[in-house]
């Protein structure tokens, strides 16, 4: 017997991918927590106004919003303002049944605390949006909210 071995060539193990498939639906799992989804396309500016005294709110799920400013196409659809439900635009008429969809589209015990979130530019006139509260008065929705943006003082 001989006591010295030829060598042989050690060859580098495999790599082992039986894990691999975890971690990728581990990542993909991650990476839908954290993102957020988009609500809706805007299809009119706003540029909301500033102000001192504003509160956050706690459970946005909870809100519905109608956006009213100048329309960013301006050669399609004029430059007078528009109100937007949701990814169309809309008239005064259509915000009950946009009302009734989004109660509809919420569970039975959430629905008396649906918030309606007018996101207005901060130069469209009154009128329209006065034209909206009194429709929303018509359907039950009383719990409105008005965004805007933080400023430490206005008259800067």
């Amino acid at each position: 017997m001989s006591r010295f071995r030829k060598e042989k060539k050690k060859e580098v193990p495999a790599l082992n991918t039986s894990s691999m498939s975890d971690i990728i639906f581990m990542f993909l799992f991650f990476f839908m927590v954290i993102t957020t989804i988009r609500e809706a396309t805007l299809f009119v500016k706003v540029q909301v106004p500033a102000a001192t005294e504003i509160q956050k709110l706690e459970r946005k799920n909870l809100v519905s919003y109608i956006y009213i400013g100048t329309p960013i196409n301006i050669q399609m659809y004029g430059s007078e303002p528009r109100i937007q439900l949701n990814d169309q635009f809309g008239t005064v008429e259509q915000i009950s049944a946009f009302i009734e969809s989004e109660r509809a589209a919420r569970p039975e015990q959430d629905r008396p605390f649906l918030i309606t979130s007018l996101k207005v530019d901060k130069d469209v006139r009154m009128g329209i949006v006065t034209d909206v509260k009194q429709e929303l008065r018509k359907v039950g929705a009383y719990k409105i909210n008005y965004s805007a943006n933080k400023t430490d003082n206005l008259f800067k």
